[in-house]
């Protein structure tokens, strides 16, 4: 009996420093920077605007990377917003939506706004042609000169959600209208 005494008083103490023995979980774990690694990301190519055409211009030693890319009508971009790239903006936790008052000031993760702590752009692109390198793309909302971070095939069934809930500013802007004409 003293044995199991032991072994359990053993147990219990070992266990106590996991976060069992008692202790509850508050649901909020505190997380400080020094706990997560920087990380390094380097841009695969560039984005070309010409006029109305958009084109994905992927560095030579990443071309072997788009095979099979044609197979697919639309490509998802992540790509960097340069042309916001100030640290006053980097700080910025909360806007309103496409910087229209009308909307509620929202926190930056809750929006696609181009101000944020990290300056990763994502958008569903269509692709028009492909042509070795380059990519000719429809609905690109990057900048001319944007460096590109990835591209990503869209697949129907995994990124559209049709059950998918949105604030009503959402449904607001994405509803045509005389004074809001969408995009």
């Amino acid at each position: 009996m003293r044995r199991w005494l032991i072994f359990l008083g053993i147990a219990v103490f070992s266990l106590s420093g996991l976060g069992y023995a008692g202790e509850r979980e508050t649901g909020q774990k505190e997380l400080r920077r020094g706990e997560i690694n920087s990380i390094t990301v380097n841009p695969i190519g560039r984005v070309k605007v010409q006029g109305d055409r958009a084109f994905l211009e992927i560095l030579p030693e990443f071309a072997p990377a788009l095979d099979g890319i044609s197979g697919f009508s639309h490509v998802w971009v992540l790509y960097w917003f340069h042309g916001n790239d100030r640290p006053e903006e980097r700080r910025t936790l909360k806007v309103h939506p496409r910087r229209d008052p009308a909307n509620p000031l929202t926190g930056v993760f809750a929006t696609r706004s181009p101000v944020r702590p990290n300056l990763i752009g994502l958008t569903a692109c269509r692709i028009l042609k492909v042509a070795g390198n380059v990519l000719e793309v429809a609905d690109l909302d990057a900048q001319d000169g944007s460096p590109i971070l990835d591209l990503k095939p869209y697949i129907p069934r995994g990124d559209s959600s049709p059950e998918a809930l949105f604030p009503d500013w959402v449904r607001r802007i994405q509803s045509p209208t005389k004074e809001n004409p969408g995009r």
